[in-house]
């Protein structure tokens, strides 16, 4: 167990979860500080089964990356509320009917993991994200906390730059 400790590196430094930012194109209007949280992007890997006789082999076929959750205070002004509602339109109007085009809802988020000082260590860029959820949050006489909106975005790649 002594010899497993030692190979620790002395100079330790974990990430932490509350050093990030998340970064949208200017043209949305969804500024870095509205963001609470999010998820980090993630990979799903299908099997493809090989049968030969009385036994199977596997390897690795289509792949497709997850949902990335987004949760975003809503401040009075300028609100949030709206600035992912502007997005959503892009997607679909409601009010006419109208689909908007890939070209034009598709959007690049740069997810950064920073270190102590503020140093970027680790960056996703998500690319082609579209929203495939937006939940504007409750409301209730019985609290007081702070509105949300939850956004579900699925990008068509993630790069790790570094």
């Amino acid at each position: 167990m002594a010899d497993l400790l030692m190979k620790m590196p002395f100079q330790y430094e974990p990430k932490r979860k509350n050093r990030f930012i998340l970064t949208f194109p200017s043209s949305l209007g969804i500024n870095s500080w509205y963001v609470e949280g999010a998820s980090r992007p993630t990979i799903t890997i299908n099997k493809k089964e090989i049968k030969f006789l009385n036994t199977e082999t596997y390897v690795s076929s289509n792949f497709a990356w997850g949902e990335i959750s987004v949760k975003l205070r809503d401040p009075i002004g300028p609100s949030a509320a709206q600035a992912a509602m502007e997005w959503v339109r892009l997607h679909a109007e409601s009010v006419t009917g109208r689909m908007g085009y890939a070209a034009g809802y598709k959007k690049d988020v740069d997810l950064e993991m920073l270190d102590p000082t503020g140093v970027a260590v680790e960056k996703w860029i998500l690319q082609g994200c579209i929203i495939t959820k937006a939940a504007f949050g409750d409301v209730s006489y019985t609290g007081d906390d702070i509105m949300t909106v939850d956004l579900s975005l699925q990008p068509d790649r993630c790069i790790l730059v570094y």
